[in-house]
């Protein structure tokens, strides 16, 4: 392979991956208890993969993820099936729920939204 060719393909695969986006984890009690108190801004996402509005909100949620205001945004996602503990510890009764918090503050939370706009409002309450 050619040190041009390895050069452009190097340059590709940076140009087609994003440097900056929101870290997104599986949630545990402990990340998560980690990650308020580093004061971070925080997305938990109650998510089912059988779920229509989770698959529509997927989406919208990949774009706003990459938008550079939200980089330092850790977005937990939370299985609605099988982390029933969880859960309970958030009140959420339903999958398609989104809560945000600053730190260990909560400071907004929707359920069912798939308005970009709304959903982008959302987030800005983490910042």
């Amino acid at each position: 392979m050619s040190i041009r060719f390895t050069a452009a393909l190097f340059s590709a695969v940076l140009l087609a991956t994003p440097l900056f986006a929101a870290e997104k984890h599986a949630f545990t009690p402990q990340a998560f208890e980690a990650a308020q108190a580093a004061g971070k801004p925080i997305l938990v996402e109650i998510h089912a993969p059988w779920c229509p509005t989770c698959k529509a909100q997927q989406p919208i949620l990949e774009k706003l993820g990459k938008d550079h205001k939200f980089d330092a945004l850790q977005v937990f996602e939370v299985d609605f099936d099988s982390q029933k503990d969880a859960l309970r510890s958030f009140r959420a009764t339903t999958q398609s729920t989104l809560i945000v918090f600053k730190g260990k503050s909560e400071t907004g939370r929707s359920v069912g939204d798939t308005g970009a706009a709304s959903i982008a409002a959302l987030l800005d309450k983490a910042l």
